[in-house]
């Protein structure tokens, strides 16, 4: 009888753990994720300043010029064409929608504005995240994994200013200037929507425009611009960099899905990072 009850205790016990456990299991994930995010940051962060610290360094110049044309020079036409059809389209929604408050003069604010402080930093950061970032992920990852950044090593030259500084450089210049071609097709292409398509007055539409948009809407634009910078080379670079520590796969594949996590994390960082950017310059 006695060896009986502690059997029926013991598997009463059992059963009571496995439902605390069940019941802990879903705090126990979310606990896990949040470290790993946390981990990943520091990581990112550290490589971040390895790179910024080696930026400083001679004979860095002509690598520079390469990454700023690859970067900046050969992602023009992808703004452009994404930047007037953004103004054209904001034109056109915002005319019908001021129309009916009697306000359409403001078309030339309202276009202006949310393209030099939101739509403007924002795309432009995703497009050169989509065109570059992914490439620069793939170009480093394949440098990595056929052991290319070991050979640097061996050559007695450093991977970070090699293949890195000259990157974060690069972006930290392409990304403002290619915000400024943004914002200005995309102003025209409001123009071209609200003035020449709709019948809008053209003074009207420059008039508001030049009387509400001020130097601290341009400085608030590119403060997004370079932070964007920040965030999209480091998390492409640090993706392509660390491809051969990757659990889950190996080799191609694993340069594959690092170059996705790099564009999905650095865009969901993007629009992130615009709200809290946005909070501070508000404050």
């Amino acid at each position: 009888m006695a060896l009986t009850e502690n059997n029926q205790c013991g598997s009463e016990g059992e059963a009571k753990c496995r439902s605390g456990m069940f019941l802990v299991q879903p705090f126990t994930l979310i606990g896990e994720t949040v470290i790993g995010w946390i981990n990943g940051l520091g990581k990112a962060t550290i490589f971040l300043f390895m790179a910024l610290w080696k930026t400083f360094r001679p004979k860095q110049f002509p690598k520079v010029i390469q990454q700023i044309y690859f970067i900046g020079a050969s992602s023009t036409t992808i703004i452009i064409l994404v930047s007037l059809f953004t103004g054209m389209v904001l034109s056109l929604q915002s005319y019908h929608a001021l129309i009916k408050f009697g306000a359409v003069g403001g078309l030339g604010a309202l276009v202006s504005l949310s393209l030099i402080r939101e739509l403007g930093p924002v795309l432009t950061a995703i497009m050169i995240t989509a065109r570059a970032g992914s490439a620069i992920t793939a170009e480093i990852g394949i440098q990595r994994i056929s052991e290319q950044v070991d050979a640097l090593h061996t050559m007695r030259i450093d991977p970070f200013r090699y293949l890195i500084s000259p990157r974060i450089t690069a972006s930290l210049i392409s990304f403002p200037l290619l915000t400024a071609l943004f914002d200005f097709i995309g102003i025209i292409g409001g123009y071209i929507s609200g003035v020449m398509l709709l019948g809008l007055n053209a003074g009207v539409y420059s008039h508001s425009i030049q009387s509400n948009v001020d130097m601290k809407d341009l400085t608030d634009g590119f403060i997004k611009a370079i932070v964007f910078a920040v965030i999209v080379v480091t998390v492409c670079c640090y993706q392509g960099y660390f491809v051969h520590m990757r659990e889950d796969s190996h080799g191609a594949k694993a340069v594959g899905l690092a170059t996705t996590s790099a564009v999905v994390t650095s865009c969901v960082l993007i629009l992130v990072s615009d709200y809290v950017v946005t909070s501070l310059l508000l404050i």
